[in-house]
């Protein structure tokens, strides 16, 4: 199959997944108990001010109706304005944006190489070395964000002073100019999720080492360094690309845990405090937001890997 019915194929896959997460989105936002009426009431309304309300947000109308028209505004970039605040959901959206961008790119940075070191050690080298950086990936792996970031503050603020405890940035200071502050959150993103990722690409790398012209290498004395980068990048190339795009979207997600937890005023937060007033287009807007980064991430994965899986690799 060439290549512009595989991109085809690609863009209406991608473009099914934006629709089915959108339902599913919608779904779940409809199905939170209370709404922004119940939130704008202070549980002191009578049922004649709810049902005011409702009508006023167009709560009242039916399900459908109102997916229709929330799809409809988010396909032309208008997805209508927050029922708590009144403000536009896309001026909320892009007030928000850098900071998430900022946190999760420096997670990124850190996320890929440390799991590409990991991968590697995993399968190569010592056996006592392989076999504690596995524990490593599993307990990493295993670890809850929350975890995690307590144990950061405990040793790099608590105990020795290199970064502060809470990332609240000052206001209308952009994001990079303070790493000290993204260093945690960072940091809190990135270690489960390279350990994670290394959890799925150590399988790959270890078959890759094993193929008899890998072993034809060894013997003949070329350097780890050489035959990982000449034997075993070309192979796992392909699966690696898809894996970074599972990274990238567990990182955008993981943001939520990070800011809330370190005070970051991201998109994370901002979904957190919709969710807990019920401001439906906010979560809605933040959710299909994220959705659409996980989905580009795959689309670019899907069509760059099979450019990048070489037919065979020969010394």
């Amino acid at each position: 199959m060439g290549p512009v019915p595989r991109l085809a194929r690609a863009l209406v896959r991608s473009g099914l997944l934006l629709i089915a997460a959108s339902v599913v989105i919608f779904l779940c936002t409809a199905a939170l108990p209370g709404d922004a009426a119940d939130a704008l009431g202070g549980g002191r309304a009578t049922p004649e001010e709810l049902a005011r309300l409702r009508a006023e947000q167009g709560l009242d109308r039916p399900l459908h109706i109102r997916y229709l028209d929330w799809l409809s505004g988010v396909l032309t970039g208008e997805p209508g304005a927050s029922l708590i605040t009144g403000r536009p959901v896309a001026e909320l959206v892009a007030q928000r944006a850098g900071v998430t961008v900022a946190l999760a790119g420096a997670a990124l940075a850190v996320s890929v190489p440390l799991t590409a070191a990991l991968s590697w050690a995993a399968v190569s080298g010592p056996r006592r070395l392989r076999s504690a950086v596995n524990a490593l990936i599993v307990a990493g792996a295993a670890l809850p964000q929350a975890v995690v970031a307590a144990a950061l503050v405990a040793w790099l603020s608590a105990a020795w002073g290199w970064f502060p405890p809470v990332s609240m940035l000052p206001a209308g200071e952009p994001p990079w100019r303070r790493p000290d502050l993204l260093a945690l959150p960072a940091l809190t993103l990135a270690l489960p999720a390279a350990a994670y990722g290394a959890a799925l690409l150590r399988g790959a790398i270890a078959d890759v080492l094993a193929r008899p012209y890998v072993r034809d290498a060894e013997l003949r004395g070329l350097s780890p360094v050489t035959i990982g980068l000449r034997y075993v990048l070309p192979m796992v190339a392909a699966p690696a690309t898809r894996l970074l795009a599972v990274l990238l979207g567990g990182l955008v997600a993981g943001t939520a845990v990070a800011e809330t937890l370190f005070g970051l005023a991201g998109l994370g937060e901002l979904l957190v405090t919709a969710i807990s007033t019920r401001d439906v287009p906010v979560v809605q807007s933040v959710a299909i937001l994220a959705a659409a980064v996980v989905v580009a991430g795959l689309f670019a994965a899907d069509t760059a890997a099979p450019r990048l899986h070489p037919k065979a690799a020969r010394p």
